[in-house]
């Protein structure tokens, strides 16, 4: 299916805008060299709406659009968890993570934990996090932008993941976090306002017109998809494979709110290079901590946006209100429907014009998000690891070359691995998943590093040491545990190991490398707290409504 006149005009305009709004912001002042402040922290001059746009414009994907409209599709509001509880969790990074980052004056996490503790635990996470940007998430995104190109414009696989590649590496390669942030604050526009167009159309299909009346009927015609607290066997979801498996084993009941959901929450948006890295780049710690507010409230509406819409796409298929759009649904190949093929598929749907700024929004989300992870890599590849090892005298201008060329090697690779998914069913659940192997050690070592003065660096390095072959074990042994939980046993067990070593070998002094903290440190302004409290306020008024 092809876009219509109007659709390219659209399209191609957007595409116009970012490349060449990047090339812009980017470029060098008369008689100034880039260095790598200015490439990997944006000369640290970003206000807060940038911080908190380039935030939600890196965070929001592919893996959002189509795996979780995906999830959505099998299992319902329920995933919008990831969402709801990442507004709470920003505002505990900004409170408590934010100030103590800032005040370091680091580039990156792996940084910190030089800072904190050794070489020797920075460079193991260091090559953690490359391999976790590179063959998860960048081959994640890119595999999954590039099924939306195929869903939609009979883009081969190959040519769509190379595509998306080219245009994401056009300006944020010359340019830096530079460039990808202030080109996020216009992706972020044509994410949302594309994005609610998608869900308009989809609601309106389902009422028959009236997108209120299918809002409500949503509700009516699958009640199932509207419990966000799951119980064991409540429901049965597709595997991808002709199957079912228990929905439980995603979202473990109430484990989503007190348990392994806050390690990957905190682990994502606090201790996450491609995250943090933008409140790095703030003018201020009072104008990173408004932007994580404002991302916060971002967080809260996204389910709206690539929830709802894969709802409305199980309706429709339920109901039989479109052949077409069945038919779409389903696996060229095997011909069983898939979950991840129900936002693609809407995007067919919408009228001419809408069209465009739909696939506008969706394209944005992805490269803005392939851009951040490209740049994260390079950020922590050059200062971590070539900085360190390779070049210690390096210049600043062939540190922000070996950035660029770190960039163009990652694209590469996740290019060549990313076809690879093409078997699954629920790519999100899988980026959480095998994320979560890694998160476990990462927020035992923040947050005993933070919190805790007596943490040694062999305590830290076992921790990141036992983190994955710990998972991969209990995942053995224990398949029927779901991961979220498995991640908080495997949590439970790295905190007793760190806090064993630290006693023992510390002999219950200090660290040398501890750090002071005190209240003084996470004093917050009036209007970080009055928007703190709205949102802690709405996100309860939402799970109890949806409980």
């Amino acid at each position: 299916m092809l876009l219509e006149p109007l659709d390219l005009i659209v399209f191609i305009g957007y595409c116009c805008l970012i490349v060449g709004m990047g090339l812009f912001v980017s470029r060098e002042k008369k008689g100034h060299v880039k260095n790598s402040q200015d490439y990997f922290l944006a000369s640290k001059a970003l206000p807060w709406w940038a911080v908190g746009a380039s935030l939600i414009a890196s965070n929001i994907s592919a893996e959002q659009f189509i795996g979780m409209s995906g999830s959505g599709f099998a299992l319902g509001l329920a995933i919008s968890t990831y969402e709801w509880m990442a507004a709470i969790t920003l505002l505990v990074v900004a409170i408590f993570f934010l100030p103590v980052y800032i005040k370091k004056g680091i580039y990156t996490m792996p940084g910190f934990l030089l800072d904190r503790y050794d070489t020797r635990v920075r460079t193991t996470m260091a090559i953690f996090w490359l391999l976790l940007y590179v063959f998860v998430n960048l081959t994640s995104v890119l595999y999954l932008g590039a099924l939306s190109l195929n869903t939609i414009l009979n883009v081969p696989l190959g040519y769509g993941i190379a595509g998306l590649a080219v245009f994401a590496m056009i300006y944020s390669i010359y340019g830096g976090l530079k460039a990808v942030a202030w080109t996020d604050v216009v992706q972020v526009f044509f994410l949302v306002l594309g994005g609610l167009a998608t869900t308009y159309i989809a609601l309106q299909m389902v009422g028959e017109g009236s997108a209120w009346e299918g809002l409500g009927l949503l509700r009516q015609e699958v009640p199932g998809h509207f419990s966000m607290i799951l119980e064991r066997g409540e429901m049965m979801i597709p595997d991808g494979k002709g199957g079912t498996y228990d929905a439980y084993q995603d979202l473990p009941g109430i484990s989503v709110l007190v348990g392994g959901m806050w390690i990957t929450n905190l682990s994502y948006w606090g201790f996450n290079q491609y995250i943090t890295q933008r409140a790095l780049a703030a003018k201020s710690l009072d104008e990173a901590q408004k932007g994580m507010i404002f991302a916060g409230f971002l967080k809260l509406l996204m389910p709206l946006i690539v929830v709802i819409p894969g709802i409305a796409a199980l309706v429709i298929v339920k109901n039989g209100i479109d052949t077409g759009f069945i038919q779409s649904m389903q696996d060229p190949v095997s011909g069983i429907i898939k979950s991840d093929r129900a936002y693609p598929t809407l995007l067919q749907l919408l009228p001419v014009g809408l069209k465009g700024l739909a696939f506008a929004a969706l394209t944005a989300a992805i490269v803005s998000s392939l851009a951040s992870m490209a740049n994260s890599t390079s950020t922590i590849f050059t200062m971590d690891i070539y900085k360190k090892y390779i070049g210690p005298n390096a210049s600043e201008t062939k540190q922000v070359a070996v950035g660029r060329i770190t960039a163009v090697v990652a694209f590469v690779i996740a290019a060549i691995v990313a076809p690879a998914l093409g078997q699954l069913d629920q790519a999100f659940q899988f980026i959480q998943e095998y994320t979560g192997f890694i998160s476990p050690g990462v927020f035992a070592i923040f947050f005993f590093g933070v919190f805790w003065k007596k943490t040694t660096s062999n305590a830290a390095l076992t921790g990141a040491a036992v983190s994955i072959p710990l998972s991969v074990l209990l995942k053995w042994l224990t398949p029927e545990l779901p991961f979220l939980d498995r991640m908080g046993v495997v949590l439970l067990v790295i905190a007793a190991l760190m806090i064993l070593i630290s006693l023992v070998e510390g002999k219950g002094k200090d660290h040398p490398n501890s750090i002071e903290v005190n209240s003084e440190l996470f004093k917050t302004s009036a209007t970080f707290k009055i928007g703190a409290f709205i949102i802690i306020g709405i996100t309860a008024a939402l799970y109890i409504i949806f409980w």
